[in-house]
């Protein structure tokens, strides 16, 4: 089974296009688990951020098809942040939710294809680090992509290219024109090249893309350039996007998109709207209730 047809049967399955970022930080872990840190040595901080990922794995598993945790917030705690990182998706995969890592990999040659292989798998054929998809740079080019493709191709994974973020600063380079088209376009028109082979039934193949929800109109007419790509669309909620912006990421039969939240839910303890109710001490809950809320205003999938 492809990375394309296990998401959209995820997708179904759940009936949520909600995919739940995992970027643990220091500050904003809720009182319980940050108050029992026993020293500010790394080891204890991941030892922290494996139980508070987990614990959101736990909350949500029967509400979204997939979880994105954030590579540099364990990378920043050196090795004993790798080993959480490690813990936090196995978790997620033995808790039967697909798992994009973000990591936004990029090089060419034989050390491409050493990140393709560390990450990229399925059930069937898992990776080092268990994961079944990955963030990945196109701008070192064609050939920079082409040795993740190919370990989509032997162990059924998939990747998420990124074509339009939603930061205000990536039209720098991503809108600059050349040949009568946007930087943006020529790399959705790859991906739709690499995926044109590589169709599983429903049409969609194993490359899929970043296009940012804080550009509706960019994420429409990239939806219509790339109709066999799944869409990872960043930047609802807490960055402005909304459910009416997302919309243009949908097929027309609600699938083929996961929109992330990260800060919105895992730290919903602390939002405004609910921080009276849940607060620190019901933290889950406030995280439970805040993946339903997404949910129900992307109630229009399918």
């Amino acid at each position: 089974m492809t990375f394309a047809t296990r998401l959209n049967q995820a997708i179904a399955r759940t009936g949520s296009v909600t995919c739940v970022g995992l970027d643990p930080r220091q500050a904003s872990l809720p009182a319980p688990i940050r108050d029992a840190v026993s020293s500010n040595h790394p080891e204890a901080w991941a030892a922290a951020y494996t139980q508070f990922c987990c614990e959101i794995i736990d909350v949500v598993r029967d509400l979204v098809p997939c979880v994105k945790p954030q590579a540099a917030f364990f990378e920043q705690l050196g090795p004993a942040g790798m080993v959480s990182l490690g813990q936090v998706i196995a978790h997620a995969a033995e808790s039967g939710l697909i798992v994009v890592t973000d990591g936004k990999r990029n090089d060419i040659g034989t050390t491409a294809t050493a990140y393709a292989d560390a990450y990229l798998g399925s059930p069937e054929h898992p990776s080092p680090w268990r994961s079944d998809s990955l963030t990945v740079s196109p701008y070192l080019g064609r050939d920079s992509i082409e040795p993740f493709v190919d370990a989509c191709d032997e162990r059924g994974g998939g990747i998420f290219v990124l074509v339009k973020t939603s930061n205000p600063g990536g039209g720098f380079l991503q809108d600059l024109e050349a040949n009568e088209k946007t930087i943006y376009g020529h790399v959705a028109d790859l991906i739709t090249q690499l995926n044109a082979t590589r169709l599983d039934g429903d049409g969609y193949g194993p490359i899929g893309a970043v296009v940012g929800a804080t550009y509706p109109e960019q994420l429409a007419e990239l939806r219509a350039a790339m109709p066999h790509s799944i869409l990872l669309v960043p930047g609802f909620g807490a960055q402005g996007g909304t459910a009416e912006d997302v919309k243009a990421a949908m097929d027309s039969q609600g699938r083929g998109a996961i929109v992330n939240s990260s800060r919105g839910i895992i730290f919903a303890h602390a939002r405004p709207d609910l921080a009276q109710k849940y607060g620190d001490a019901k933290w889950h809950d406030a995280v439970r209730a805040a993946t339903i809320e997404m949910n129900e205003q992307l109630k229009f999938v399918g």
